[in-house]
């Protein structure tokens, strides 16, 4: 029975666009929004199946990230919003997959204030590509082409500072890494630290960074260190985490969840890692199957700091623990809350030049033929998935 529902599932996916998702490309329809010190003009594109605002992006160097508070704190000092599982969408062209983290796509994210982006990579055939546990159950593309729309959108906003965390899903070498990142152009703007083997106490500033015009901070996990792409950053040299996998929003802490070699957040922070929240909720289904929670994404990603659940609380929680502010959070739907709004609090920001986006959740298509398919599409596809490898969200 099994096969045969296999099959079919490989049919249904095939025909509701649910197991490739449309690669982001650096041009068109889901490409970078394009930068403009002048103009205060507001235009309207066309993402997926929404249309978001698009205004003026500033590139003066009063700026940076979005801020001119921003240009001369160290880039520890900062507070970065994240995107969890950022090529992985939940929208039009993936048929609004349940597998799906966002509803729009990287370099939509990046205009909208979005500087951490985050995502997994599989080898397929010989290629990096971004996939979500398995490429057969959500492609994002390949590496390169991910990683050449970054390029594209930071050529065009040459005062931001941006921040990679991908994760190496089959354990490929740097070299591998490397190879897409010299292709994709990307590796010019490559940040090598003062330390390639350890946790860094002083970062340069966003200033410093944005005019030696190495303005690319890349974490991979796991990787071993090779000199000869020195800017790929082994993540949990530099970096620790809270838990991920929460399925309760009352289970949001500030407790060291990894790497295991740390004691805790607090020694951790002192020694210099930068502190990472994971700040998505999942929801279990049945098979043992678990998706992003977007039933409760309005709490999850609000601002609010008295709120159990919310992003906002979380943010003071960590900061009030670990003596520091968070230097990266990370969510799943972006838009909604809007995320960034907390990293604004954190950082004592007012912020200018984004791009505004909707901040509603988006949903799949009202008829009714349509919703049959890809919810069975969906469920027969995730069991083949399953079958093959357990959800890795990070």
């Amino acid at each position: 029975m099994l096969p045969s529902l296999l099959a079919a599932s490989a049919v249904i996916l095939s025909f509701t666009g649910l197991s490739q998702a449309v690669p982001q490309g650096p041009q068109g329809e889901f490409g970078g929004a394009t930068s403009s010190t002048t103009s205060t003009a507001t235009t309207a594109i066309r993402v997926a199946s929404s249309t978001v605002s698009q205004a003026a992006v500033s590139t003066s160097t009063v700026a940076c990230n979005n801020s001119p508070l921003l240009c001369n704190r160290n880039y520890n000092n900062i507070t970065h919003m994240g995107a969890h599982d950022s090529a992985f969408l939940r929208d039009s062209s993936t048929g609004f997959s349940t597998s799906g983290n966002q509803f729009y796509n990287a370099t939509v994210a990046l205009s909208a204030g979005i500087r951490l982006l985050q995502a997994q990579v599989h080898n397929l055939n010989g290629t990096l590509e971004l996939c979500h546990t398995s490429c057969s159950l959500l492609d994002g593309g390949t590496l390169e082409s991910y990683l050449a729309a970054i390029k594209t959108w930071m050529d065009s906003n040459p005062n931001e500072v941006v921040t990679l965390l991908l994760v190496n899903s089959d354990d490929e070498s740097a070299a591998a890494f490397g190879s897409a990142f010299t292709t994709s152009g990307i590796s010019t703007y490559g940040y090598t630290p003062t330390s390639t083997t350890g946790p860094i106490s002083t970062w340069p500033t966003l200033q410093t960074l944005i005019s030696a015009n190495t303005r690319l901070v890349t974490f991979i996990a796991s990787i071993t260190y090779d000199s000869t792409y020195p800017y790929l950053l082994s993540e949990f040299d530099y970096v620790f985490e809270t838990a991920f996998g929460v399925t309760s929003l009352s289970e949001f802490n500030c407790t060291l969840s990894r790497p295991s070699t740390l004691s805790s957040a607090t020694s951790a922070t002192t020694s210099g890692y930068l502190g990472l929240i994971n700040h998505f909720a999942d929801t279990e289904e049945a098979f043992g199957i678990t998706i992003p929670d977007v039933q409760n994404i309005t709490t999850t990603n609000s601002p609010e700091t008295n709120t159990t659940g919310a992003l906002g609380t979380n943010g003071v929680q960590c900061e009030q623990e670990w003596g520091v502010k968070p230097t990266f959070l990370l969510v799943d739907f972006w838009n909604v809350g809007p995320s960034v709004n907390t990293a604004d609090q954190l950082n004592g920001i007012v912020a200018t030049g984004r791009t505004i986006v909707s901040a509603n959740v988006l949903s799949e298509s009202s008829n009714a033929a349509v919703k049959t398919f890809v919810s069975w599409g969906k469920m027969v596809g995730m069991m083949a998935a399953v079958a093959a490898a357990n959800f890795l969200f990070l």
